[in-house]
């Protein structure tokens, strides 16, 4: 069994207070009364000496750039708010955006002590305690499907936020819109001493994975692993069992981790999906996992695929 609290994103203690959502008065008496608000810049959020939120009062300068404000819940008693601040233009360092895998580039703010830096989530993401990573992903998850959903699904007019940033509705076809978690399927796929890795074009050199694909409409989630494993790699995958689940804010898809058993052995790429594909020993994983093999890069501690693999080395998946 993998904890919870061992997986980034994963601490589900949040108070979300969403009976709140839909009261405007109770929303305002919240943002103006010690309200705590997290700025978002295109993705990246605020964070605090490397290792916290960097929550600001509801009124900061920050935030003159802002959009309208998300509800993050009740932390503590305290409401925590977010608001995506993309419209500012820092004078320098926003060239790297979204370049590649990383963005290792930080932001400053005129208006905020040099200790808050606007930093890339995947590497900040196991400093912040369990409650901190959870708001930061919703945050970042809810604030990015506003900015790709500005305009109606259905006759395309250009709809609004409401209850607290957790709708959109069309003002002409009254259609309502909510955000949505991207189900994804991640799985180990084992076959006697040794685990079947991948790795996708534009990934650091050495760096490899399990496996992960997203789920289809009409299809099964063990159908979904045994479907990915076979269209990427050719190898055909029998018995498939659940494991763990992980909310993955890049951009907003919820990882559903399985251990599956592998009943063919030859790899065959589809180069589309993948750059390689590799069965891998145990032996020379535990050497990965240490980071002293001479190859093959683990993968980040925190994500799913870490703790996979972790608990795969510790016999406790078998």
């Amino acid at each position: 069994m993998i904890l919870a609290d061992t997986l980034a994103f994963a601490g589900s203690a949040l108070d979300r207070a969403a009976d709140l959502r839909s009261d405007p008065q109770k929303m305002a008496s919240l943002w103006a009364d010690g309200g705590q608000v997290l700025p978002i810049w295109r993705g990246k959020p605020l964070i605090q000496g490397g290792t916290e939120p960097g929550w600001v009062p509801a009124g900061h300068p920050v935030l003159v750039h802002g959009r309208p404000p998300l509800f993050l819940g009740l932390d503590e008693g305290i409401a925590r708010f977010a608001q995506d601040i993309s419209d500012w233009s820092p004078a320098v360092g926003s060239e790297a955006l979204e370049s590649g895998f990383f963005d290792g580039s930080t932001q400053f703010h005129p208006s905020l002590p040099d200790t808050h830096a606007f930093l890339e989530l995947r590497g900040v993401m196991n400093q912040l305690s369990p409650s901190a990573a959870e708001m930061v992903a919703t945050a970042k998850a809810v604030l990015q499907w506003h900015i790709s959903h500005r305009y109606c699904a259905v006759c395309g007019a250009q709809s609004v936020a409401i209850n607290a940033g957790w709708q959109r509705v069309c003002g002409t076809c009254a259609a309502q819109h909510f955000p949505r978690s991207d189900p994804v399927v991640i799985m180990l796929i084992q076959r006697g001493n040794k685990l079947l890795l991948g790795r996708s074009a534009g990934w650091p050199d050495g760096m490899y994975s399990c496996l992960a694909g997203f789920v289809e409409p009409g299809e099964t989630l063990e159908a979904a692993v045994r479907r990915e494993v076979l269209e990427e790699t050719s190898i055909t995958v029998g018995d498939v069992r659940f494991v763990a689940s992980q909310p993955w804010p890049f951009p907003a898809s919820l990882m559903m981790g399985f251990i599956g058993e592998a009943t063919s052995e030859d790899i065959t790429i589809d180069p589309k999906e993948l750059d390689a594909a590799i069965w891998v020993t145990r032996e020379d994983m535990m050497e990965v996992m240490a980071g002293q093999h001479p190859t093959i890069r683990p993968a980040r501690k925190g994500a799913i695929a870490y703790h996979l693999i972790a608990q795969w080395l510790a016999g406790r998946l078998e």
